[in-house]
């Protein structure tokens, strides 16, 4: 951090009354917490949880317990028309109560994220979509450091909150963010260099009721660009025509499974080779056959907007492809837990809408000789089960569908009587029972393949969908598999 930022800061935080609302668990409330006490800011929290749900992360803060006021347990609108800064948790909706009180007020509201961008001077990629946000992200931040050592990667992310190190960035040093729907709610006047929008999905119309209003969150990641700034949209997606009628003031570039018309820049495939093409002129990045045989064709999409991102950042086109050859697999993205003779067990915890089981199950459907054991079910986001559920019909005997139970089970189960598809077993209460089931239904001398994909949030069991993978890879190391 440069002199100047440090004055930016100070001149925002230090000595004024700062309400952090919603400390949560994950790690991100505390990371703001800790930044905001290093700056001198007189800190209040406050959290619907009470002291004993917080006691982890409040453990975390308890060097400097002295210094921070705690009302927990409970929200009070005095605190919110008080303090002088409110940083809301990404949790708190934008119209929430409270946080309208402190507007009222004329109260500054921020988020994590709105407050990093405000005092960030180093090149950023914002990555955000419904589905593929946190494959791309630890793609393009791994493209990057063939060039850019240095490159940090963090943003929606339990394990890289944008405050732990947000002082520690060293002058154009690269950031890669994942941002969710709802840390984007609050960003204004500020936007990545780089945005990225994987896809737009029917999600989470619990909080924003209609996909318009979905849409009109995301595309906050590029209002405030301009004309040096790069948008990548994808091509193929229905909801791109929507982004683009808010009239983008960056370069637009696209991803596409098809050729792209000559007067439209960015990467595209076509006979299993991958081009890049700008200003009318195009360019052969690479044979991709091997690469969607050994990752499906989700995969793909993800590679094609971590390319286009290296390349638009400044990245050559060898540069890429030997990072290419090493890319890593992500945790509970359909994760390989288990390879071994007639057995593959994959973590697909991550899943959380129905579109992202469907993928899983038509990447793992096209195995010769498998027996495809399907465990799903979570927590239910106003979603639509529809295309889910004929996917199952079509590729999941109904003795291998193991269903863990949620309010998204609910609907799925609902969708599968439409298609008169027969429930063998009723839904299990724990993820150790369905674990179990699966193990019951594998057969020799088949390629057995386990799926552990929800297609719902994780909230009515787990703390989150990263909790939720965790207990399951436990599951499996703490099984002696012999099949």
């Amino acid at each position: 951090m440069n002199k100047e930022q440090k004055k930016k800061i100070d001149n925002f935080i230090a000595n004024k009354k700062v309400l952090v609302a919603g400390l949560g668990i994950l790690g991100g409330g505390v990371a703001t917490c800790r930044w905001l006490l290093h700056h001198k800011a007189k800190l209040t929290i406050t959290d619907l949880k009470t002291r004993k749900e917080l006691k982890n992360s409040l453990k975390k803060l308890k060097s400097s317990r002295q210094k921070i006021r705690l009302v927990l347990g409970k929200h009070r609108k005095e605190d919110f028309q008080n303090n002088d800064v409110i940083i809301a948790n990404p949790a708190m909706k934008f119209n929430n109560p409270y946080l309208q009180e402190a507007r009222k007020k004329n109260r500054i509201v921020e988020n994590e994220i709105t407050i990093f961008f405000r005092f960030n001077t180093n090149p950023v990629i914002g990555i955000t979509g419904t589905r593929g946000k946190t494959t791309t992200t630890n793609w393009i931040a791994y493209l990057l450091k063939g060039k850019f050592s240095q490159t940090i990667k963090g943003g929606n992310t339990p394990d890289s909150p944008v405050l732990s190190f947000l002082d520690k960035l060293k002058p154009k040093q690269p950031v890669v963010l994942e941002l969710s729907c709802f840390q984007l709610e609050l960003l204004q006047h500020y936007s990545p260099h780089i945005a990225v929008i994987t896809n737009l999905y029917r999600d989470h119309l619990n909080r924003y009721k209609t996909m318009k209003n979905y849409a009109r969150t995301k595309a906050n990641i590029f209002l405030f660009q301009n004309k040096d700034d790069y948008l990548i949209l994808n091509k193929d997606n229905n909801w791109t025509n929507f982004f683009l009628s808010l009239h983008p003031q960056s370069q637009v570039y696209f991803t596409s499974h098809y050729p792209l018309p000559l007067a439209k820049n960015g990467l595209y495939q076509k006979q299993n080779k991958l081009y890049f093409q700008n200003n009318r002129k195009q360019e052969l990045i690479g044979d991709i056959k091997q690469f969607r045989h050994q990752w499906g064709e989700h995969n793909l999409n993800n590679l094609m907007r971590a390319i286009l991102a290296a390349k638009l950042f400044g990245l050559t086109t060898r540069q890429i492809k030997k990072q290419i050859t090493t890319l890593p697999p992500i945790p509970f993205r359909q994760q390989l837990v288990i390879k071994q003779k007639n057995l593959q067990i994959i973590n697909d915890s991550a899943s959380t809408s129905p579109e992202a089981v469907v993928a899983a199950l038509r990447r793992f459907s096209q195995v010769k000789n498998s027996n495809l054991i399907l465990i799903t079910g979570g927590t239910d986001k106003n979603l639509d089960f529809h295309f889910l559920a004929q996917e199952i019909k079509k590729i999941i005997a109904p003795n291998n569908l193991i269903l863990l139970n949620g309010s998204a089970t609910k609907k799925l189960i609902l969708r599968l009587k439409k298609f008169s598809y027969p429930l063998i077993q009723q839904p299990r209460e724990s993820l150790k029972n369905c674990w179990k089931d699966a193990l019951q239904k594998t057969k020799p001398g088949k390629e057995n393949i386990i799926i552990f994909s929800p297609g719902g949030s994780s909230f009515e069991k787990f703390k989150n969908e990263f909790d939720r993978g965790e207990q399951f890879n436990k599951l499996v190391k703490d099984q002696k598999i012999l099949i």
